[in-house]
C-alpha cells in the first residue's frame, strides 16, 4: 500500500513540477498571500471571483492555482492580525490576540516569523497525513451506500449550520436558503421543471459560481461601502523578521500541539478553522511557563499554536473534500464547485477516475508550502505595502472582476441582475449576523443529498427505516441528533446548576 502511494505521489510531483503548473502554483501562492494581507477579502471571495477561469484552464492547473490561493491566504492573514489587529481571515482571529500585543511591545518580527514557520511546519505535516490518509479513506468510502451518504450529508448540513455563526436557528435558516436555491431547475431524476416561477433562465438551475460571487465578493463590497467605509486602523512598526533561540524553544512544541489539534478538525464537518485555533490558544495558555505574558505583552506560544492549528485544519479539509465529496469549509465548498464545472465528481471514485489530478494537487501542497515560506519571510515588508491601497479603489476593482467573471460564463445580462440581488441578500445576512457558508454548502450538497435520499428510499422500497437498518447510517443519524441536542442539554444543565 505504502509503495503504491509513494509511486503515485512521485508521478504527482512529475505533473505538479511542470513549468506551467509551477507557475500556476506560484501565482496562486502569491495572490493568496496578498489576499490574506488585505483585511476582509478571504480566500472564499477570491476563489469565487476567479471561478470563471475554469472555462479556459485545464483542471489540474486550476485546482493547483486555487489550492495555492487557499493556503496562501492563511499565511497572509497573520500579517494583518499581528501588525493591524485586523484578521484577514476568521482563522487568524486568535493570532491577533497575542500577535498584536507582541508587535506593540516591539516584537512584530518574532511574531511574524513564528507564524510563517509554524504555518510551514503544520502545513507540511498535515500534507504528509493527507498523503497517507486520503487513499485509505477513499478505499473504505467506496463501500458506503446511498443511506450512509445521505446521513453523511445530513451531518455536514447540521454541523456547518449549527457551528458556524452565533445562533443555530440562523445557521439552519441560511442552510435552507441554500437548499431552496439548489432545487431550482430541472429535477435530476424525473426531468420535471420546478421552482422556476416561469422564468426561462432558471431552467438550467442557478449557477453555484454566480451565488458564490454574489454572496461573497459583491456582498462584501456593498457591506464595506455601507457600513465600514470610514474606519481606519493604526499600524504597528515592523522590525527584522527573526527569532531568538529562546523563542524557537518556546515555539516548536506549540507548533506540534497546534498541528495535532488542527488536523482532526479539518477532516470533520465542524465549522472550519475557528474551533481548533481557539482550542490551541486555550491549551497554550494552560501549558505556558509564562502565563503573565498572555494578554499583556504578548506570548509567542499564543501565536505559534493557533497559526499551526489554522494551517493544519486548512490542509486537512482536502481529505473529506477529495474522498467523500463533502466540503468542511466555505472555500472547500467553492473548490468542489470548481471540480463540478469540469464535470469531475469528488468522492471515493475520484482516486480511480482522476488519480493524476488528485496526486498532482497533493504534490503541489508540498511545493506550495516551500514557496510560501520563501515568499513570506523575506518579503513581509512588500506585503505590508498592500495595506496602503485605498479601500474604495480596491473594492471597485473587485466588483469589476466579479461582474466580468459572471458575465463571461453565459454572456447573460440576467445573470448580472441576479448576482446583484444575491449580493444584497449577502449584505442583509451580514448585517443581521446570518452565516453565509451554509448557503453555499446547502446549494452544492442539497441536490446530491436529494439524489442519495431517493436512491436510498428506492433500495428500501419506500420504507424510511432503511436509514436505521444499516449500522453505519444509524451511527451517523445518532451523531446528527447529538450535534443538535448536546449544546442545548449542556446549556440546560448549566442553568440548573447555576440555579441550584
Amino acid at each position: 500500500m505504502t509503495m503504491e502511494i509513494w509511486s503515485q505521489l512521485l508521478s504527482g510531483f512529475a505533473t505538479a513540477a511542470t513549468p506551467i503548473n509551477l507557475l500556476w502554483a506560484f501565482v496562486g501562492c502569491a495572490l493568496g498571500t496578498a489576499i490574506g494581507v488585505l483585511p476582509g477579502i478571504g480566500p472564499a471571495v477570491t476563489v469565487a471571483m476567479l471561478l470563471p477561469i475554469t472555462a479556459q484552464v485545464e483542471p489540474t492547473a486550476s485546482m493547483i492555482f486555487f489550492a495555492g490561493i487557499y493556503y496562501g491566504a492563511m499565511y497572509g492573514g497573520s500579517t494583518t492580525s499581528i501588525l493591524l489587529n485586523t484578521p484577514g481571515e476568521t482563522g487568524t482571529m486568535v493570532t491577533a490576540l497575542e500577535g498584536f500585543k507582541m508587535a506593540k511591545s516591539g516584537r512584530a518580527g518574532a511574531a511574524l516569523a513564528t507564524s510563517a514557520i509554524g504555518s510551514f511546519v503544520a502545513g507540511t505535516i498535515a500534507t504528509v497525513l493527507v498523503t497517507l490518509f486520503a487513499p485509505f479513506v477513499a478505499t473504505h468510502a467506496v463501500k458506503l451506500g446511498p443511506p450512509e451518504y445521505f446521513m453523511l450529508m445530513l451531518l455536514a448540513f447540521t454541523t456547518v449550520s449549527a457551528v458556524l455563526g452565533k445562533s443555530t436557528l440562523r445557521g439552519i435558516t441560511a442552510l435552507f436558503i441554500g437548499l431552496a436555491i439548489g432545487l431550482v431547475g430541472l429535477d435530476q431524476i424525473t426531468g420535471q421543471v420546478r421552482y422556476t416561477g416561469g422564468i426561462p433562465e432558471f431552467m438550467d438551475g442557478i449557477e453555484v459560481v454566480l451565488v458564490a460571487v454574489g454572496l461573497f465578493a459583491v456582498g462584501e463590497c456593498l457591506y464595506t461601502a455601507l457600513y465600514e467605509g470610514r474606519t481606519t486602523a493604526q499600524m504597528n512598526a515592523m522590525n527584522r523578521v527573526h527569532m531568538t533561540r529562546e523563542q524557537w524553544r518556546r515555539s516548536w512544541p506549540a507548533w506540534l500541539r497546534g498541528t495535532a489539534l488542527g488536523f482532526p478538525f479539518g477532516t470533520i464537518p465542524a465549522g472550519g478553522t475557528e474551533i481548533p485555533t481557539f482550542l490551541s490558544y486555550g491549551v497554550e495558555r494552560k501549558l505556558s511557563r509564562h502565563p503573565e505574558e498572555f494578554g499583556t505583552t504578548g506570548a509567542i506560544e499564543g501565536v505559534a499554536g493557533p497559526e499551526a492549528a489554522n494551517n493544519a485544519a486548512v490542509t486537512a479539509t482536502l481529505v473529506p473534500l477529495l474522498t467523500l465529496g463533502i466540503p468542511t469549509s466555505v472555500t472547500a465548498a467553492i473548490l468542489l464547485s470548481a471540480l463540478q464545472n469540469y464535470g469531475i465528481n469528488a468522492g471515493p471514485q475520484l482516486f480511480q477516475t482522476s488519480s493524476a489530478l488528485v496526486w498532482a494537487l497533493i504534490a503541489s501542497l508540498y511545493i506550495g508550502n516551500v514557496m510560501l515560506l520563501v515568499l513570506n519571510l523575506p518579503l513581509v515588508g512588500l506585503w505590508v505595502k498592500l495595506l496602503k491601497i485605498p479601500k474604495p479603489q480596491l473594492y471597485a476593482g473587485i466588483l469589476i472582476f466579479a461582474t466580468i467573471g459572471v458575465y463571461g460564463m453565459r454572456q447573460s445580462g440576467f445573470d448580472l441582475f441576479l448576482m446583484l440581488a444575491i449580493g444584497l441578500l449577502g449584505v442583509l445576512m451580514r448585517r443581521f449576523d446570518f452565516p453565509t457558508a451554509p448557503v453555499i454548502v446547502g446549494m452544492i450538497l442539497g441536490p446530491l443529498a436529494e439524489a442519495q435520499m431517493r436512491n436510498a428510499l428506492s433500495i428500501g422500497e419506500g420504507r424510511w427505516t432503511v436509514f436505521v437498518d444499516r449500522p453505519a447510517s444509524l451511527v451517523l443519524l445518532l451523531v446528527v441528533v447529538a450535534v443538535l441536542a448536546l449544546p442545548r442539554v449542556l446549556k440546560l444543565l448549566g442553568r440548573i446548576r447555576a440555579a441550584g
